[in-house]
């Protein structure tokens, strides 16, 4: 199956309430907030791999449902390995629901990746939601990378027939090289990051917690580590993604007042890509059908 396309996302994001996103054509549920089953309904059992960012409760407190209704061997739950609530969550669920069983949980560090076939694969990396502790993770990021094999450099021009002798002499892996294109990122909760780790990605899905950096109280730290929407805007103003998709914003804000600010700060700095969004406690159905 090929990426090439849009991708089918069913998503919902309210701050301090819940967050998940679906991604048919990749079988992956991103965070699995509350009220994850009844917006997906049947096709919650499409779902073969649940990424969970942190152990927040909005991001997680879908999975007692979620897992009931779609646990079987083919299922895979993959969390920050230094967030303990997981394990913990996973052995009381057990004893809950004891006659469902085969859900492999699976724990992991920044850098680790989960093949979802052999061009595509899951990265975690690393954010800046949860401090880290002795260089410990407890919040996560994922990119979904479509991976690809090219001709090394010194190597093109060159014929059919002296590739193949090539081929031979050396072994493909000499001739070769891994080219990586990232097809999507799901930012979890996280502060603003500027080192262009989003940079080319097909899609993006960030928070946006508050609308502005002035309502971003200092000293509170739960506050910093979240970002704000001007600050997402003008990152991905300087940033080369393909569409932004925004959510998690805080129930404090009507939805013209969220809407009337991407305006705004589309014309501020200038965006001209496609922004996708995802009002407070709406479902996103399809959120790229028109991209």
């Amino acid at each position: 199956m090929s990426l090439d396309h849009r991708l089918t996302i069913t998503g919902y994001s309210t701050a301090l309430f819940s967050t998940w996103y679906f991604v048919d054509e990749l079988g992956c549920l991103f965070d699995c907030g509350d009220g994850v089953s009844a917006g997906l309904l049947q096709k919650a059992r499409k779902v073969r791999h649940v990424f969970i960012s942190h152990p927040d409760r909005d991001h997680l407190a879908g999975l007692l449902q979620f897992h009931q209704l779609n646990a079987r061997p083919e299922l895979s739950i993959y969390f920050p390995r230094h967030a303990g609530s997981f394990p913990a969550l996973a052995g009381f669920m057990g004893k809950f629901d004891p006659q469902v069983s085969g859900t492999k949980w699976i724990p992991l560090d920044p850098g680790d990746e989960v093949s979802l076939r052999g061009d595509l694969v899951v990265r975690a990396v690393a954010n800046r939601h949860m401090t880290p502790v002795a260089d410990q993770s407890k919040s996560l990021s994922y990119f979904v990378e479509a991976i690809s094999r090219k001709l090394k450099p010194e190597y093109v021009g060159k014929s059919g027939k002296e590739i193949v002798a090539l081929k031979r002499e050396q072994g493909k892996d000499a001739i070769v090289e891994e080219c990586r294109r990232t097809k999507l990122v799901f930012s979890g909760d996280t502060p603003i990051e500027t080192d262009g780790r989003y940079d080319d990605a097909d899609v993006l899905i960030h928070e946006a917690t508050f609308l502005s950096s002035e309502e971003m109280n200092p000293d509170d730290p739960s506050q910093n580590r979240h970002s704000s929407l001007d600050q997402v805007m003008q990152m991905v103003s300087q940033s080369r993604i393909g569409t932004l998709v925004l959510g998690h914003f805080s129930t404090r804000y009507h939805d013209d007042q969220i809407t009337e600010a991407i305006a705004r700060l589309r014309k501020k700095f200038p965006i001209q890509i496609p922004i996708k969004v995802i009002l407070p406690g709406k479902i996103g159905r399809d959120i790229l059908a028109d991209v």
